[in-house]
């Protein structure tokens, strides 16, 4: 077990030395990666719980951005969504028309403040004249602060080491968590994490594994995915990793697949085609799934009473068993209950092995210096 709601099955079993554990727990995690911090209980929000409760009177929010400013408050939004009752919307790309125009509080975010994308969306859905906007951004002058000094808005820190796909348990998406009615609280796991024996040797065998898969040129990390409310999970996995680790023509390209749909179309090419890939097979209990009525026909009987929650369960783990007889490599997630503690565990988890891989390749995980010239390119060209 990972934790006590998340089973996990690693890539291989293996004795790890005890002092690798021994290092780990050794690290000033918090001084050397100072964004940490907002994974941990002790970080301090630049906001107030009194600002929170300001704004719990309105019922839909729209969340404006691109890229991490975004991506984790969709993950946490569509993992919880049983739990949250108010509606969020979300505008994460730019559109020649923007359809869903409904009157809600906008909720902008963009670190540096300049990003050429929320600040189109935000003047489009802005011709009506919104009577509440919030910016997320760095506490410096920029077009977004200036732009909230203008139109007399919110504005909220967005600290500067803070990169934005590691933003999630930061002002970026805790905010938000709390506006939907959740306890940020509970998605700090790191400080529990950083000293559960079991957590970090599993961290360590994942991460050992990951490279000496890399070594072998297996470069496409694919996600068999049979939770759709998981998607922007893996979305906010998927850039986590390509952005942190995609540099010095190193790098990981992980790929979403959404099952059992792609069992239709992509896994005889995972079985037969390249190998290249290394896998995720991914799984959550749904207590309250719909069963089959048992009037089904003869021939199908063994399907009569049964739920979709186990039918999933036995295509992920007849697919486990012949990825197994192929020697196919991959691990697994089997999340046993949707809460904040939960998803707050695998974030910590998916960060800390990202961190780790960039470590041992040399390279930085927190830069992107490709996708900056592209901004620049782009302006260059519309200027």
């Amino acid at each position: 077990m990972l934790t006590k709601n998340i089973k996990f099955i690693n890539f291989k079993k293996k004795k790890i030395n005890q002092n690798k554990i021994y290092e780990l727990k050794k690290i000033n995690w918090l001084k050397n990666f100072p964004l940490l911090n907002s994974y941990s209980s002790e970080y301090k929000y630049s906001y107030s719980k009194k600002y929170v409760k300001n704004l719990k009177n309105y019922k839909k929010f729209r969340i404006i951005g691109m890229g991490g400013s975004v991506l984790g408050t969709r993950a946490i939004y569509d993992f919880l969504r049983e739990k949250v009752k108010k509606k969020f919307l979300f505008l994460d790309n730019l559109k020649p028309r923007i359809e869903n125009k409904e009157s809600a509080v906008n909720l902008i975010i963009t670190k540096s403040g300049e990003t050429l994308e929320t600040i189109s969306n935000f003047y489009i859905l802005n011709k009506k004249k919104q009577k509440k906007n919030i910016f997320i951004t760095e506490n410096k002058d920029s077009y977004i602060t200036q732009l909230a000094q203008n139109i007399k808005a919110d504005v909220i820190e967005h600290k500067n080491y803070i990169g934005g796909r590691y933003s999630v348990l930061s002002e970026v998406g805790m905010l938000p968590a709390e506006l939907m009615g959740l306890n940020e609280r509970k998605f700090k796991q790191f400080n529990k994490l950083i000293n559960n024996k079991n957590f970090l040797n599993s961290l360590i065998v994942n991460v050992d594994t990951i490279l000496n898969l890399i070594k072998r040129g297996k470069f496409n990390s694919i996600i068999i995915n049979y939770d759709e409310n998981s998607d922007n999970l893996f979305k906010w996995y998927q850039q986590l990793v390509s952005e942190s680790l995609g540099k010095k023509s190193k790098g990981l390209l992980p790929l979403i697949s959404s099952m059992p749909k792609d069992n239709h179309s992509l896994l005889q090419y995972y079985l037969d085609g390249s190998k290249k890939n290394f896998y995720t097979f991914f799984n959550v209990e749904h207590y309250n799934s719909e069963a089959l009525p048992n009037n089904i026909l003869k021939s199908k009987i063994y399907l009569r009473n049964k739920k979709l929650n186990n039918i999933l369960k036995a295509q992920s783990k007849a697919s486990q068993n012949i990825f197994r007889k192929k020697k196919l490599q991959f691990r697994s997630f089997q999340i046993l209950k949707r809460d904040e503690e939960t998803i707050g565990a695998l974030f910590t988890f998916f960060v800390l092995e990202t961190i780790l891989i960039g470590k041992a390749l040399k390279v930085n995980p927190f830069d992107q210096p490709s996708v900056e010239l592209i901004k620049r390119e782009t302006k260059k060209l519309i200027s």
